[in-house]
C-alpha cells in the first residue's frame, strides 16, 4: 500500500505541478489576484497533498486495480476529481464577494483531469507489473 501511495504522490505531484508551475500562475493572478496570498503555506500544501493523496489511492486507485480496470480509474478519478474540486470552488463561490465562475469552472476541468489522468496512469503502471 506504501509503494501505491508513493507512486500516486509523484505522478500527481508531477502532473499537478506542470499546471501550477505553468498555467495557473497566469489564470489565477488574473482572476483572484486580489486575493492571492504574497508567499504560498507550504506546510497547508503539504498537508493537503499527503491527505489528498490518501483519499484518491482509498476511493479510486485501490478498488479500480482491484477491479483490474484502468477505464475505471479514469472514470472514477475523474469523479472524484470534479466532486472534490467542486466542493471548494462552489464554497468559494457561495461565500466570496468577488469570486469568478470561471475560476470554479476552469478549477473543475482541471481537478478531473488531473485526478483522472493520475488514477489511469498508476493502476495502469500497478496492474502492469503484476
Amino acid at each position: 500500500m506504501m509503494k501505491l501511495y508513493l507512486l500516486t504522490f509523484v505522478i500527481f505531484f508531477a502532473v499537478d505541478f506542470v499546471w501550477l508551475g505553468f498555467v495557473a500562475p497566469s489564470v489565477y493572478d488574473h482572476y483572484i489576484g486580489f486575493l492571492l496570498a504574497e508567499d504560498v503555506n507550504f506546510w497547508a500544501a503539504g498537508i493537503f497533498y499527503i491527505l489528498y493523496i490518501f483519499g484518491l489511492v482509498y476511493f479510486v486507485i485501490q478498488p479500480a486495480i482491484n477491479k483490474g480496470s484502468v477505464k475505471r480509474a479514469l472514470v472514477t478519478g475523474a469523479f472524484f476529481g470534479f466532486i472534490t474540486y467542486a466542493t471548494y470552488d462552489l464554497t468559494n463561490l457561495a461565500t466570496i464577494e468577488g469570486w469568478p465562475v470561471a475560476v470554479t469552472i476552469i478549477d473543475l476541468i482541471w481537478g478531473s483531469l488531473l485526478n483522472g489522468v493520475t488514477s489511469a496512469i498508476v493502476t495502469w503502471i500497478y496492474l502492469r507489473k503484476k
